[in-house]
């Protein structure tokens, strides 16, 4: 039962990674603020949006091709990408954004796949 519910809390995860990851592909300057850094970028570095993006969308197809093809390697990867918001939250916290985003957004995305990733050992 409890694999189950990491696994839930995966897809979950997964699913949204692509829709954010989509949003920056398509430059949503709403999205860009939602990040916590205080400034957006200019209009010449907006192709980081981008590369953001594509992140996003490969992390969450990550978690749904090993659901299939890699069940047993599932757990380690989520706990591995769990570095992903962590780090992000280190970088919105070091360009002095929005701590409060910072933690809310990225620190508890990270500590929920760690909790995923726990349950799916589980």
């Amino acid at each position: 039962m409890l694999s189950w519910i990491g696994l839930v809390v995966s897809w979950i995860g997964a699913l949204g990674i692509i829709g954010v990851g989509i949003a920056y592909l398509a430059k949503s300057a709403s999205n860009a603020a939602g990040f916590g850094l205080p400034v957006l970028p200019a209009a010449e570095a907006r192709g980081w949006w981008q590369v953001k993006g594509i992140r996003d969308v490969a992390t969450g197809v990550l978690v749904i091709v090993f659901t299939f093809a890699a069940r047993d390697a599932l757990p380690l990867l989520v706990l591995l990408l769990a570095i992903i918001p962590f780090g992000d939250m280190g970088i919105v916290l070091s360009n002095r954004g929005n701590r409060a985003t910072a933690f809310a957004v990225h620190g508890a995305t990270a500590a929920a796949m760690i909790v995923a990733a726990g349950l799916l050992w589980a």
